[in-house]
């Protein structure tokens, strides 16, 4: 974990408010390990000689073996970005619901065109009537999904939100109407989306929709979580 915050890896797990948990936490059992390896080898150093007889369950150097493999696969590893396959297991939704762990509050930005994807997703949570936001202008970005159930010149703009930690991230998103076959988009491809807000029926239900004038492809976000 001290790794991934020196690295600057720690906000793909962690919302940035238990960042000082998670580093006082790693900086604890540094503190441990150094005392039990000094406890360790003054042990050794003073059992020189001695016939000293211990009961393992293991092998001898066993479990030193698999910490050092547990070590070096911690180190090794660097967490992945959640993608759009994870967004369509868990299900994107345009409403944050009563059931989902809230995020922190908001003031909803004066321009339309200033408001994050998770603004707009929050307005929608507070007033749901898409037709309130027709004509208004939108700029956000997102990571392209294709959901199967919609038409092909529709994708998702979404994004993941981070309430505590990666195991309680779900992600938010808007329907984008494109004037081109979505295959142009791929899934995962990141975008700046600009257009204009209208309401549109997908599969059976009235959506706020996002128009589509201007895509532009981006570079994937230093943080692409929302919080």
């Amino acid at each position: 974990m001290l790794r991934y915050w020196l690295t600057g890896k720690l906000n793909l797990l962690i919302h940035p408010d238990y960042f000082w948990l998670v580093i006082s936490g790693g900086i604890g059992l540094l503190i441990i390990a150094s005392s039990k390896a000094w406890q360790l080898l003054r042990q050794r150093r003073s059992s020189k000689g001695a016939i000293v007889q211990h009961v393992t369950l293991f092998p001898p150097g066993m479990s030193s073996s698999l910490l050092l493999i547990t070590a070096i696969m911690g180190l090794t590893f660097t967490p992945r970005v959640f993608a759009s396959q994870t967004a369509l297991d868990r299900g994107v939704t345009d409403s944050l619901g009563a059931t989902r762990a809230q995020p922190q509050a908001f003031r909803s930005a004066r321009n339309p065109e200033e408001r994050s994807l998770l603004d707009w997703v929050r307005t929608l949570n507070v007033y749901p009537e898409p037709d309130a936001y027709a004509g208004q202008r939108a700029k956000v970005q997102g990571f392209v999904i294709h959901p199967p159930e919609l038409p092909p010149d529709y994708i998702l703009i979404s994004r993941f939100v981070i309430t505590c930690c990666a195991a309680d991230a779900y992600p938010v998103g808007l329907p984008v109407k494109l004037s081109t076959s979505r295959q142009a988009y791929p899934p995962d491809t990141w975008l700046e989306v600009e257009g204009t807000m209208a309401t549109d029926t997908l599969v059976g239900k009235r959506q706020l929709t996002i128009q589509a004038t201007s895509l532009k492809p981006i570079a994937e976000p230093e943080n692409p979580y929302e919080y």
